[in-house]
């Protein structure tokens, strides 16, 4: 393991790692398990509920291109630190100034998930090339568990407290202010000299790659199911007959079976020469066991939560683990990461909003099977062609000399398996 100052503050900054990953997707459950009720005490329509799981995605897709630029003046670790500090905001003031503190706060966390989600694979592939994979799966799998922990437990706080939604949404800004006291030293520390070497630099030829181009689509076409499921999956159980209590332990279960996923799938994808046939599997799953949640019997509305979660958190870590692979150093996951999930996400937040939009019309959730039953065809297309083995067409320019930085294809976590060989990049 490469560790920035000895094996213990390694392992200390992996730690604070994952305690960030874990504020990277509360804002989501803990939103849409409280649909019902902000759309009744607020007045939202089903346009304006679909608006509001849909902003902070489209969020996420605006501000990550400013993520690698943050990064080049101030260093990761100072930009995350940022980033902690806008979900924690952000997330406090869902609950303040009804409406509009509740759209604003949404929006503020959002900008600062764009941040966060574009640079933490940069720092897998900089700080641990040689456990990228387990790192992977782990910043993944606390991710995942803190949508889990907002599934479960944002209902029950919330009728704890007299049913007051708004301290129920606020509260999900206490894990953030803990993870910027434990972040605050290794961002703080990082002046001067610590910086050197620890800046993004800008890359050249990315946005001409059509495997770069493959990597961004497979991103944001399993962001659309991720969205779909963290915003309505609650709501589309409640629909079919489900408690709150009930349709957020669903949700939760199916969020937990995503953390497992997370952390094994990155293993497997590592261990393979390709990860075609492992997209293509993973995208079936999670569509047809969410398309089946919503019109099958109820009896299997357990069981396809388990199935969905193995594909929805599969798909997760494998995007994920494709900016790493399909990169040749730490400049271009930065990037490639910034250029799948600004536009990713700008496509992915299409998917949730449409959701509501033909609930509106169609006055229930059968309406959007054949658009989750496309969403997922699409996934595993675009996953077949970005899971090919070769390395993006993109290098790293040192700003003092403007000449590219040499790649290392042997950085790979894979290279042990079958990498792109140094000339065999993508078409």
């Amino acid at each position: 393991m490469k560790a920035p100052a000895s094996r213990t503050a390694a392992w200390l900054t992996a730690a604070s790692l994952l305690l960030l990953a874990a504020n990277l997707r509360p804002l989501f459950p803990s939103t849409a398990i409280l649909l019902p009720e902000l759309t009744q005490a607020l007045g939202l329509s089903g346009a304006q509920a679909g608006y509001l799981t849909t902003l902070p995605v489209l969020c996420m897709g605006l501000f990550a291109p400013f993520a690698p630029r943050l990064a080049q003046r101030t260093g990761i670790e100072r930009t995350l630190l940022l980033v902690l500090a806008l979900i924690a905001a952000g997330t406090a003031l869902r609950g303040i100034l009804g409406t509009a503190g509740l759209f604003l706060g949404t929006g503020l966390a959002g900008a600062g998930i764009a941040l966060g989600n574009v640079l933490l694979p940069s720092l897998v592939k900089r700080d641990f090339p040689d456990r990228a994979a387990l790192m992977t799966g782990l910043y993944t799998m606390s991710l995942v568990g803190g949508a889990a922990l907002a599934a479960a437990v944002t209902l029950p706080v919330t009728q704890a407290l007299g049913g007051r939604w708004d301290l129920g949404l606020a509260l999900w800004a206490i894990p953030g202010v803990a993870a910027m006291a434990a972040w605050a030293p290794i961002a703080l520390r990082t002046s001067g000299r610590t910086t050197a070497g620890r800046h993004i630099l800008p890359v050249r030829g990315l946005r001409r790659d059509g495997l770069a181009w493959a990597v961004t689509l497979f991103m944001g076409l399993q962001s659309a199911l991720a969205y779909c499921v963290l915003g309505w999956m609650a709501p589309m159980l409640r629909d079919r007959g489900l408690d709150g209590t009930e349709a957020g332990l669903v949700t939760s279960l199916s969020i937990l079976v995503q953390v497992a996923a997370c952390l094994l799938v990155p293993m497997a994808a590592a261990r393979c020469r390709d990860q075609r046939g492992l997209a293509v599997l993973l995208s079936a799953m999670a569509a047809l066991a969410l398309i089946g949640m919503i019109v099958g019997p109820r009896w299997a509305i357990w069981p396809l939560a388990v199935a969905q979660g193995i594909g929805q958190g599969g798909l997760f870590a494998l995007a994920v683990m494709l900016i790493v692979l399909r990169s040749g150093d730490a400049h271009v996951a930065a990037h490639l990461s910034s250029m799948s999930q600004t536009t990713g996400y700008i496509l992915a937040a299409c998917a949730p909003l449409l959701i509501g939009i033909l609930h509106d019309w169609a006055g229930n959730f059968r309406s959007s099977t054949t658009l989750l039953a496309g969403l997922g065809l699409s996934t595993a297309l675009a996953g077949w062609l970005a899971g090919r083995n070769a390395l993006v067409r993109a290098s790293a320019i040192r700003a003092e000399d403007a000449a590219p930085v040499s790649r290392n294809p042997a950085a790979s976590p894979c290279h042990a398996t079958g990498p792109a060989a140094p000339g065999k990049q993508a078409d």
